[in-house]
């Protein structure tokens, strides 16, 4: 029978006859564009891909982890394992101490380490309590919130300073005639912020000592006796 020509010669006939395998995509050929072959390698490609992807993902916190993290060094003033100090002069319970001092301490951590006064007492350290009053030209200081370095060239006087064993300060005879203290911690502080509050404008009153010096705690309450000791006490103390 002579061919149709008006059917392309790739186009079956109407018959129904089924494609040869090459043109049908047959899975079973290998050696066609879209043969099992081809779907291997697809596969194949796939899985290259995704382990790359992979590696791609985890290779940044590896280099940096192969990335050494920078050495802090403490600041030195030429000595291995030094902190940077300072000299200073103060003048304490009348007498002149020349120190190397790092410029950070505190004049309650100078008193009690580095010259042996441990009279003024850490308390809260965070200017609370009272327990750290000391004297800066006659007026009280809480010495846990000044630094050393601020008070060269002042004077600075401390419970040891004030009165001896043998020559109490009146206020210092007051609080043992008085009982007004119990553990004593705070007592030194109480002592201190009692002369300098009656040298100030303190009123006459129990309940102007007892604002004059609020900021001494005593966390055993022996409050009564000591605003006694205080008024005691006031009457032989030189304004």
């Amino acid at each position: 029978m002579p061919s149709d020509p008006k059917r392309p010669e790739n186009v079956p006939a109407a018959n129904n006859q089924p494609l040869p395998d090459s043109a049908a995509g047959n899975p079973e050929d290998t050696s066609g564009p879209h043969g099992l072959l081809d779907h291997r390698l697809s596969r194949r490609s796939f899985l290259s891909q995704v382990g790359a992807a992979g590696v791609v993902a985890t290779a940044p916190p590896l280099l940096a982890a192969a990335v050494p993290e920078p050495t802090v060094t403490a600041a030195t003033d030429g000595h291995s394992g030094s902190v940077p100090t300072a000299p200073l002069t103060l003048n304490v319970n009348g007498q002149d101490h020349h120190l190397q001092l790092d410029p950070r301490t505190t004049l309650l951590d100078c008193l009690r380490e580095n010259l042996n006064l441990p009279g003024t007492k850490k308390g809260c350290d965070h200017g609370q309590c009272g327990a750290c009053t000391v004297h800066v030209n006659g007026r009280r200081v809480n010495s846990c919130l000044s630094l050393a370095m601020m008070h060269v060239g002042e004077r600075i006087t401390t419970i040891e300073g004030l009165g001896t064993p043998d020559k109490l300060h009146p206020m210092q005879a007051a609080f043992v005639e008085f009982d007004a203290y119990q553990c004593g911690y705070c007592t030194s502080g109480q002592i201190m912020s009692a002369v300098a509050a009656i040298k100030e404008t303190c009123g006459p009153s129990d309940e102007d000592v007892q604002h004059a010096m609020y900021g001494n705690i005593c966390r055993c309450g022996a409050y009564p006796n000591i605003v006694a000791a205080v008024q005691h006490a006031r009457k032989h103390v030189e304004s």
